[in-house]
């Protein structure tokens, strides 16, 4: 939401949205010195809130160095050592999104640190799976690494951006899986039910993109407008849209709703 105009928030909460949970993401540039990480990290745990708070939205966020930056090994270690020190604001879920842009030897590296630092400090993971290089490679890469640290539950830790060929395998290792709403890239409100129907409602859950380029807020009230017309009834689409990723996010003592 730091990409996004206040509107976005007043159109989110006339939509029904009941919380924003916001990852450490690119800036559409890439950073270089770990001041810019600072300042964002204080953006994202302390300005973003409060700029929500205006439109009754509670706003949570992750905390990382993003994929697509974490080629530079010395660069990402440097943000990775000012993260521990946010962990106590109040609005922080976890250590995301982390994970795999092209697929590279650095990068691996860098998402091993993230997973070793949730581990230590008993956080939420969010992952990101690559779009440019293999996605079957890169998912199973991160399967791989995540499962060779005996302290990662994978009950904890969602991973993103799955598609129709990688969304059993993430579900079949225990974890959770998340299917990203974009307009015209990733998947369709339409399509993300079309994998609702084949995966069921375990472990599944919708989210909308809201970044630098076209992308929408309201994409998962639209992905639950696309189930109503295919006549699901009120439960299954609350489930889905709400309680699914409720129950994920409750696993932080962070992340409370009053409804």
């Amino acid at each position: 939401m730091v990409s996004r105009v206040t509107d976005d928030y007043l159109a989110m909460v006339m939509a029904g949205c009941v919380a924003v949970c916001e990852p450490a993401f690119w800036a559409g540039f890439d950073r270089s010195s770990p001041q810019g990480f600072h300042d964002y990290f204080c953006q994202l745990t302390d300005y973003e809130p409060r700029r929500a708070a205006r439109y009754h939205l509670p706003h949570f966020s992750w905390l990382c160095i993003n994929p697509k930056e974490a080629d530079d090994l010395i660069l990402a270690r440097e943000v990775l050592a000012l993260i521990p020190s946010f962990l106590t604001r109040p609005n922080v879920l976890g250590i995301g999104e982390i994970g795999l842009n092209r697929n590279t030897r650095n990068e691996l590296a860098i998402l091993e640190d993230h997973v070793r630092l949730a581990a230590d400090h008993n956080q939420l993971i969010l992952v990101h799976t690559p779009h440019l290089e293999d996605k079957w490679k890169g998912t199973r890469l991160i399967l791989d690494l995540l499962r060779a640290d005996p302290r990662i539950n994978p009950a904890r830790v969602i991973i993103d951006h799955v598609e129709e060929h990688t969304l059993r395998m993430v579900l079949d290792a225990g974890f959770w899986a998340g299917i990203t709403l974009y307009p015209d890239s990733k998947c369709t409100p339409a399509r993300a039910v079309d994998m609702f129907e084949t995966a069921g409602t375990g472990r599944l859950w919708l989210n909308s993109a809201c970044d630098w380029g076209q992308s929408d807020p309201l994409a998962v009230p639209k992905a639950a407008l696309e189930m109503r017309r295919r006549g699901y009834p009120d439960p299954v689409i609350r489930n889905l849209i709400l309680e699914a990723p409720r129950q994920f996010l409750t696993q932080s003592p962070n992340f409370k709703l009053n409804i």
